[in-house]
């Protein structure tokens, strides 16, 4: 725990009370309520204002932690047989309005995600003002058969930002909201334009790992297939060691490419 709070770093209250008092004044309010949330985030600190605006606090220390993540996961990329074509971008500010035009864009093209609403930089803090979304739950929350029901939902929701050239590059139950029954899809970061087809069928590794260890291979794979060729789903299968590597994915790797190689015979 020690080393993790090294790693995650931590912002002293008045740095965060200057972001508070920030959001207020950029949004016509004198003062405002923020509730702190006991998250496991490495890469900022988020908290909750007026019961209003999910925000997210990026410090220094939390783009040095993405830098590393953003190498390794890009060492794993290689591993699989491709150029990594993950992406960083240098400066607290820089990651809060990545996340911020990642919203937008997803938003322009008809998906499902909390409304940006500003991002800024105070006193060497980055800042994300996103739309709160109350009483969502993770995919990691649900059921699985609540999963199961929102399985084609997830691949078309991935085949659409696909389609319009955007990538997510960290798809995950965690990554995934349901709300008033409707799926959203938040914290996507960017990928190299050059690597995009890496990015693509990285995504759908994911998805795949994702389904796959809550509602079986078969179901995944199937799904899978209602938005994507074969040809594609064959090429996801190159990335499930790398996707497996991951502590947040546990699922049957030999199955999964067991059903993907059985679908494509």
């Amino acid at each position: 725990m020690a080393i993790r709070e090294l790693l995650r770093g931590t912002v002293d209250w008045t740095r965060l009370e200057a972001v508070a008092r920030t959001v207020a004044e950029r949004n016509g309010r004198t003062a405002v309520r923020v509730e702190f949330l006991d998250a496991d985030n490495w890469l900022s600190t988020p908290m909750i204002v007026d019961d209003e605006w999910f925000v997210k606090v990026v410090t220094p220390q939390n783009s040095v932690v993405h830098a590393v993540f953003t190498a390794g996961r890009n060492l794993g990329a290689f591993s699989s047989g491709t150029e990594g074509f993950f992406d960083h971008v240098g400066t607290p500010l820089a990651l809060a309005e990545r996340e911020f035009e990642a919203a937008t864009r997803m938003r322009a093209i008809g998906l499902n995600a909390p409304r940006p609403v500003d991002a800024f930089e105070v006193e060497g803090l980055g800042v994300l003002v996103l739309e709160y979304l109350p009483d969502f739950r993770t995919f990691d929350d649900l059921a699985d058969a609540e999963v199961e029901s929102h399985a084609s939902e997830l691949f078309d929701v991935l085949s659409t930002m696909h389609d319009e050239g955007l990538a997510h590059g960290d798809l995950r139950g965690e990554n995934l909201l349901v709300y008033d029954d409707e799926l959203y899809v938040i914290d996507a970061t960017t990928v190299r334009e050059e690597g995009f087809a890496g990015a693509r069928s990285y995504d759908l590794a994911c998805a795949l790992a994702e389904l796959a260890q809550r509602i079986g291979a078969r179901e995944a794979v199937a799904a899978a297939r209602e938005a994507y060729p074969v040809a594609d789903v064959l090429a996801a299968r190159d990335f499930l060691d790398f996707v497996a590597l991951r502590p947040d994915h546990d699922f049957d790797g030999n199955a999964l490419k067991g059903e993907i190689e059985r679908v494509a015979t």
